[in-house]
């Protein structure tokens, strides 16, 4: 078994691609407009129509898929969780800067928990942001 993508349902997909995309690199792999009986019954809804945007990163590393739904056919509610709340409450993407990749965000209105630090072992340098629909979102910096 492994790990294939996460699922982020979105309001405003331009502002979510312009974020993954634009900013954190992101490519688009797949984007498609799901609609029929196959996309009602696995989502447990009827009459869905959905647009679907698979995106990996520019590494083509298919292990770090982002899947963004945009559902055209439901009101989409965003709730801002809190990484106490049950569930999934947060997603970690592995950067090769995180000085850089949080420069670039906070110049872009982004909002984070805190500076990048170091973490309390030395392996890593951590901060966690929220993404413009608050998902939470954090950033580690493996020290090697």
């Amino acid at each position: 078994m492994r790990f294939r993508h996460v699922g982020i349902t979105v309001s405003d997909l331009e502002k979510m691609l312009f974020f993954y995309r634009d900013l954190l690199g992101y490519k688009i792999h797949k984007q498609a407009l799901e609609e029929g009986r196959f996309i009602d019954s696995i989502s447990n809804l009827d009459n869905v129509r959905v647009t679907t945007v698979k995106m990996i990163p520019e590494n083509n590393d298919m292990m770090s898929m982002i899947e963004l739904l945009n559902y055209h056919s439901h009101k989409t509610n965003l709730s801002k969780l809190q990484i106490n709340n049950g569930g999934i409450t947060h997603f970690a993407l592995t950067v090769e800067d995180v000085n850089s990749v949080y420069n670039k965000l906070l110049q872009n209105g982004i909002i984070f928990n805190c500076p990048p630090k170091l973490s309390e072992d030395g392996g890593a340098i951590v901060t966690f942001c929220r993404d413009p629909e608050n998902n939470l979102i954090e950033l580690v910096q493996e020290i090697k």
